[in-house]
């Protein structure tokens, strides 16, 4: 840690707990459904629908959050997220449809910021041979939130604590680390701004040009999806219904995907520096997901379900290996763009897959045979982690193992771009 370093490491740890803390927000609901059915007056597919929105202007917004980045740094982008995301979880108490719907997605757009900033300050603080791990460890803190917002808040609310407690300390804790980012992190050097008579949209086209960028997306997405969707939205439904889990026990088997991902991520990202190569442990990782998938659906005797379920979360960390991938894969001057994107692409994708989920799965959920219901739902899991497999073989290896032409292709592309 150098003296021009120092202070974009410092400024990373502050993005942290805004990371922390909308990962809470993504994770809390699950846990409180009943109690959201009451408060807004609708159904488990109303609920669904207005937890769902926050994905639409988080994928949107995570573009945005990129191009800023790219265009003025992080001094003021990031703040501005988090006191957006701070706003809506203080909105999201009033009992109406109408101020529900407007919430979530002002913490979607809110939300979009912390990774990617979390990310882009790791970029300016961290060496590329640490880069995976910098990375690993932001997405780590990010699923201690998650599981905090399940372990946590679950056991409050069976003790009857008003639901909108949670939200009212979420939104205070967001506006206040949005104050700190201010003080804390520094200025874009002048040597680092766009030219002013630059393109705004160029960082995005340098990178939406590049295949792998897609690719990248939509790898992290299918595999985000289970946990996300699967675990953290419907993981304590599906366990108290169809596997006749007692709630406090459903809660701790949700709570322990985002978990055992917080234990995955940076481990992941570590054996992928340690071996300079990342396609390996990417792979790797989701045969061991889909492993673990067909064990809790088909032989759950096999093992314990929180053994598997947290086997399942560490296993998931490979998720953000694409992540790593996405940045070393094109120009170094573009890197909120290219968080921005991937992270457009991968909640795309879980904006799309969480409304059918629902409407396949979750309506059903009290009907018909418990155990094939969770059978097919695991399968819908399952058949994400395997297509993720299938696409993830397209991907260019970034890592710096890689053998020398492809070393020569991408210094070609980062030369044309």
């Amino acid at each position: 840690m150098d003296r021009t370093t120092r202070p974009y490491i410092f400024a990373w740890a502050m993005a942290l707990l805004f990371y922390v803390l909308e990962y809470s927000t993504r994770s809390a609901p699950g846990v409180m459904i009943p109690q959201l059915e009451q408060g807004f007056g609708t159904n488990g597919v109303g609920i669904g629908s207005i937890l769902g929105s926050y994905y639409y202007t988080y994928s949107i917004t995570s573009l945005v959050a990129g191009l800023t980045l790219d265009r003025f740094g992080a001094k003021y982008v990031v703040p501005t997220g988090s006191c957006i995301l701070g706003i809506g979880c203080l909105l999201f108490i009033f009992g109406s449809l109408e101020t529900a719907y407007v919430a979530r997605l002002l913490q979607g757009a809110g939300s979009a910021f912390a990774f990617t900033g979390a990310v882009y300050l790791a970029s300016r603080g961290f060496s590329s041979n640490s880069l995976a791990t910098a990375i690993g460890v932001t997405q780590s803190l990010g699923m201690l939130g998650g599981s905090a917002g399940q372990f946590v808040v679950g056991p409050l609310m069976q003790a009857d604590y008003k639901w909108q407690t949670v939200w009212v300390f979420i939104g205070i804790a967001s506006l206040i680390v949005s104050v700190g980012l201010v003080l804390i992190t520094p200025r874009r050097p002048p040597a680092l701004s766009v030219a002013a008579g630059g393109s705004w949209l160029g960082p995005y086209r340098t990178v939406l040009s590049n295949p792998q960028s897609y690719l990248c997306g939509i790898v992290s997405g299918l595999l985000f999806a289970p946990t996300t969707i699967g675990a953290m939205t419907w993981g304590v439904a599906f366990f108290e219904t169809d596997r006749h889990f007692t709630y406090k026990a459903a809660v701790l088997a949700a709570s322990i995907v985002p978990l055992g991902w917080a234990f995955g991520c940076p481990l992941m990202g570590w054996a992928a520096d340690q071996i300079r190569l990342r396609k390996p442990v990417l792979i790797a990782g989701i045969v061991m997901m889909a492993a673990t998938v067909i064990q809790l659906s088909f032989l759950p005797d096999l093992l314990p379900a929180d053994l598997t379920l947290f086997i399942f979360g560490v296993a998931s960390g490979v998720a953000m290996i694409p992540y790593t991938i996405i940045k070393e894969a094109n120009p170094d001057n573009v890197k909120g763009s290219a968080t921005g994107t991937i992270n457009f692409i991968v909640f795309g994708v879980t904006a799309l897959v969480g409304p059918v989920f629902a409407s396949l799965f979750a309506k059903t959920l009290t009907s018909g045979n418990p155990v094939n219901h969770f059978q097919h739902a695991s399968s819908f899991w399952l058949a994400s982690v395997i297509l993720a497999g299938l696409i993830s073989i397209l991907l260019r290896e970034t890592g710096s193992g890689r053998a020398p032409l492809v070393r020569d292709n991408i210094a070609e592309l980062r030369r044309i771009s």
